[in-house]
């Protein structure tokens, strides 16, 4: 099958540059840089569960359809119980992360999450590898990264450390780009970029699981911008969240949506303005037996479930019934989207905000 990559890698590229996610300027590191390259033997199709994929045909057709592919299980550890701790993103958002991230020629970036080094790579073959740092958390996947990045021919500063912490040694920088979610932007990113640079990371909160915030550095150590879009990353590894509460299903309250399709909770400017408006609820949705359901839950035992108009709730709080009640007043203002929310992070802290960095949600 290895004959076979080069026809794949100029139709995953067609396809990129077709659907408008892969602009000119990028088009040459993507051509120089095949995504073969930096996947391992052993790989998993993220579905319900981890599928291995191993075999020849499978592990080609994988490797070169538009979707991630988890290549670590169990932060590497064997006989774990198969969780996703590692993976190599789907080529439509690297492309639509690394266009939004608006680098020109000399600009230095700086890498948050190694991974398998394609992301890396790409930069490297964009920008140079003598402008490129890139930090990874887990030892051994930087080892490895950096071994097959060598091997495609760049040299990119490939460090083992604490991403949080950016790095001190290479800064200042004009660009960071993260690719793990976090909760808060550290300020340490901040600091690192230089006045004018920017910072492109994908955000996860509570009641949504992820989007990708842009922030401007100011001069005055401040940083804000807005959301882009949504964006669905593995944490950093200090950010994993913790156990939860059990739930007492022997509190269950039957009831209805009242007319509210639980559908509407998802959209994603919803979800960020629920996410001020109900600190520490959780959202997560599915089609697990093919129709829409909905979970709410507070990690202290409360809990809802929504299946087909069904309303079932938990615990000390009428969590559905909180939730219809800002949505109530998501439509009162407005039903704004998703990029009219900005965020700013300063010294201070970090505030979301909606329409003007003068109007935080609280």
């Amino acid at each position: 099958m290895t004959e076979n990559w080069r026809q794949r890698h100029t139709a995953l590229l067609g396809a990129l540059a077709a659907s408008g996610e892969l602009p000119h300027a990028w088009r040459s590191a993507f051509a120089a840089v095949p995504r073969h390259r930096f996947i391992p033997g052993d790989i998993w199709e993220q579905r319900s569960t981890c599928v291995p994929v191993t075999t020849g045909a499978a592990w080609w057709d994988l490797v070169y359809r538009d979707v991630p592919i988890v290549t670590q299980l169990d932060d590497g550890q064997s006989a774990g119980p198969g969780i996703a701790t590692s993976s190599n993103s789907m080529p439509t958002m690297v492309a639509r992360m690394l266009t939004a991230l608006e680098v020109a020629d000399g600009q230095r970036v700086l890498e948050i999450g190694t991974g398998s080094g394609w992301n890396a790579a790409l930069l490297a073959a964009r920008l140079g590898s003598q402008n490129v740092t890139t930090v990874e958390v887990d030892p051994v996947l930087a080892e490895k990264a950096a071994k097959v990045i060598k091997d495609a021919g760049y040299s990119p500063d490939v460090v083992w450390g604490d991403g949080a912490r950016g790095w001190e040694s290479g800064a200042p920088y004009d660009r960071i780009i993260a690719t793990c979610s976090v909760r808060r932007v550290p300020c340490a990113w901040v600091r690192q970029t230089k006045p004018g640079g920017r910072i492109l990371a994908p955000l996860a909160g509570d009641f949504w699981s992820g989007t990708l915030v842009r922030l401007d550095v100011g001069g005055d150590g401040v940083a804000s911008g807005r959301f882009v879009g949504g964006a669905r990353f593995m944490p950093m590894r200090s950010e994993r969240p913790r156990s939860d509460a059990p739930v007492d299903s022997g509190t269950g309250r039957r009831g209805s949506t009242g007319g509210l399709p639980a559908e509407t909770m998802a959209h994603l400017g919803f979800a960020l303005y629920a996410g001020a408006k109900l600190p520490g609820v959780v959202m997560a949705d599915g089609t697990p037996d093919g129709s829409y359901q909905m979970w709410l839950h507070d990690r202290n035992g409360s809990a809802a479930t929504v299946t087909q108009g069904e309303v079932w709730q938990y615990g000390p709080r009428q969590l559905w019934d909180e939730a219809t009640a800002v949505h109530k007043a998501y439509v009162n203002d407005g039903s704004p989207d998703s990029g009219d929310f900005g965020l700013t992070v300063s010294p201070g802290g970090q505030r979301l905000w909606l329409r003007s960095p003068d109007a935080p949600l609280d």
